[in-house]
């Protein structure tokens, strides 16, 4: 895999983790679209932080097991499980596939494949 992409997707993982949008938002291409399987709908930045600022919000713990990346054309793919604890102290586990297209070093879009069921019977739960 290209050490470029490699160093790229650690940052962002790191960022996500921290919850820290600024840096999340310098590894995006200022026009990125961001789709999801489970809603089938496109995001652009300024939605897809939003999004983030709210995961990070319900599971304070959140971090990232990187299972695979493997290279492709024209950027990567990612395996891994996006673990956390919400703040009711319910562990979740959401395994996840997600395809990164790169252009100069910036993501310019992400197909994320996951099932955030597990996350949302959990915040259900605690009410």
């Amino acid at each position: 895999m290209n050490p470029a992409h490699h160093a790229l997707a650690d940052a962002l993982c790191a960022a996500l983790e921290k919850g820290d949008a600024d840096t999340v938002r310098t590894l995006y291409a200022p026009d990125i679209k961001i789709w999801h399987n489970f809603d089938g709908l496109e995001q652009d930045a300024d939605t897809n932080l939003a999004s983030l600022a709210w995961m990070t919000s319900v599971l304070p713990e959140l971090r990232y097991d990187v299972h695979r990346r493997e290279a492709a054309e024209d950027g990567f793919w990612q395996a891994h499980t996006m673990r956390g604890k919400t703040k009711g102290g319910t562990e979740i586990t959401m395994p996840a596939a997600i395809r990164f297209t790169v252009v100069d070093d910036r993501i310019t879009r992400i197909e994320e494949y996951l099932d955030p069921a597990p996350l949302m019977r959990a915040l259900k739960a605690e009410g």
